[in-house]
Formats: C-alpha cells, structure tokens, sequence
C-alpha cells in the first residue's frame, strides 16, 4: 500500500503524539510548515490551551524582508521563545508535527534554544 507525502506525515504525527504530552509545568512547543509559511505554537494539552504562537506570517508584517526559509524559520523560534520567557516558560517538549528533524523543522528548535528555551 502506497501512501501519499501528506498521508506518512499523518501517520508519524501520530505515532509521535501518543508520546509527546505537554503538561502546564512543561508545554509542547509543535511547529507547522506550509509552503508559504512556518508556525510554531506552545500548547497546554492538560488545559488544551495555546500559550504563545509565533510565525513567518505575524512577524513580516512588522519586519520586511521575512520569508519561510532557514533564517525565517530561526527567526520563529528566537520568537518563540521571547514569549515564552514572557509567560514564565523554560522548558518545552519539541513535537517535530510529523516532519523529518531537518531543515526548517531544526532551525525553529536551534532559534528556540539560541532564545533561552529548553527543548
């Protein structure tokens, strides 16, 4: 049986989820890739609240030039974790959303850390 891109990454996500739990002592920061833009979001699973969001999309509107590449998606994460720092958050658990651990994926985890936050 042959699977689509969009269909395997559903399937990881899954597999993923069952063991990444964010809890109110230590969130889970998930990040999300589209084609034009990259998300990130700290989410409180026991409450089912979002925390702090940040992405390509909110922050080129205040800064020109911000595009969903590496260095907008480092960009992301040094964002992130500034709100986070806001909000009293030092750790998180990373859920990579079903992507492979590369690229834009690991440069929003390397931004995060660069900011404070504890992955």
């Amino acid at each position: 049986m042959k699977f689509s891109k969009n269909e395997s990454r559903q399937r990881r996500k899954v597999r993923i989820r069952k063991k990444v739990n964010g809890t109110a002592e230590r969130p889970r920061l998930v990040v999300y890739r589209s084609n034009l833009h990259i998300y990130a979001q700290i989410v409180n699973d026991a409450a089912g609240s979002v925390l702090a969001a940040a992405s390509t999309l909110a922050l080129s509107k205040s800064e020109a030039g911000l595009h969903c590449n590496m260095s907008g998606a480092e960009r992301v994460g040094k964002e992130i974790a500034r709100l986070a720092g806001e909000k009293n958050i030092g750790s998180v658990v990373f859920d990579r959303n079903g992507y492979l651990y590369h690229g834009r994926v690991k440069a929003v985890a390397d931004g995060a850390r660069e900011g404070g936050l504890e992955l």
